[in-house]
């Protein structure tokens, strides 16, 4: 077969105005990844540079006030001398913060059980959960000594309350913030309490889960004042930091502070790692940009 004869003009180089010009195609390069939230300069920078900061103006003023507060050296040094010393009495401080914490919030949750039911019981209870909230927990502290002795036990039931009005409230209103459609099926089908609580449960995580973050640090806090006000125990960081006290012992005081203010860190990251966990369908769970 003959072939067609060929213009004269290269069809690569032809400039006709009515004919537009075929560019070739440049692959693109491959998107980058972005960088997780906590990668990201923006996040850990600020934190970071206030860090420096305060550790700068803290240095300098204690170098200028040796008797008001130790300098940082003097601080870590307490702190490696002695590892074992603080790692016990941190461990007997955390006792007593997530025993406390556990008995707390789980009364508190069972009594919003009971109140989003029976609306007699909340108009009865409570009134007297606020009168409990409002009560300077110090000023029962020496009775609560008396009645159960110098160990543990007056420090769970201060640590106790101190976290259950915070999640009795928090509780209370996760449980009523089920969809009232969901609630209507449930109960068109006939489905028992059990049912329906069960059902209707993970609508309250959000809620049980922000009153965790709460009370569970500020269990450490609890704990932290049940040693100061209920003696009678030689170990725990409160009573180190008053027997410390007494001795003005300021390195070991605040070698106390900082050991307290890691454990308070380390239980807040856990909680809204187990927030995260099982909140992974929830709005809540997605890290902001």
């Amino acid at each position: 077969m003959s072939e067609l004869p060929r213009s004269g003009v290269d069809e690569r180089t032809d400039t006709h105005p009515d004919r537009p010009v075929l560019e070739p195609a440049v692959a693109e390069p491959p998107p980058r990844r972005a960088l997780p939230g906590w990668a990201r300069p923006s996040v850990w920078l600020p934190p970071l540079v206030a860090f420096a900061v305060l550790a700068v103006a803290w240095q300098l003023y204690a170098v200028h006030n040796p008797f008001v507060i130790p300098t940082l050296g003097k601080i870590f040094h307490e702190l490696a001398s002695r590892p074992g010393f603080y790692f016990r009495n941190a461990l007997t401080t955390l006792k007593e913060a997530l025993v406390g914490a556990a008995f707390g919030m789980g009364i508190a949750f069972l009594l919003a059980v009971v109140m989003s039911y029976v609306r007699i019981v909340e108009r009865a209870v409570l009134p007297l959960a606020v009168i409990l909230n409002v009560t300077p927990i110090i000023a029962v502290a020496p009775a609560l000594v008396v009645a159960f002795g110098f160990g543990p036990t007056p420090k769970y039931i201060i640590t106790a309350v101190l976290v259950f009005f915070p999640f009795l409230i928090n509780s209370l209103i996760g449980l009523r913030s089920a969809d009232p459609l969901a609630l209507d099926v449930l109960r068109t089908l006939h489905a028992s309490r059990t049912e329906i609580l069960w059902r209707l449960l993970p609508s309250s995580l959000p809620f049980l889960c922000a009153g965790a973050r709460i009370c569970v640090p500020l269990s450490l806090i609890g704990a932290v004042v049940a040693e100061f006000v209920a003696a009678g125990q030689t170990n725990g960081l409160g009573t180190l930091i008053v027997t410390a006290a007494s001795l003005s012992d300021l390195p070991t005081i605040y070698a106390s502070v900082a050991v307290l203010a890691v454990m308070g860190i380390v239980l807040f990251v856990l909680v809204v790692l187990a927030q995260r966990r099982l909140l992974a369908w929830h709005s809540s769970a997605t890290p902001t940009k």
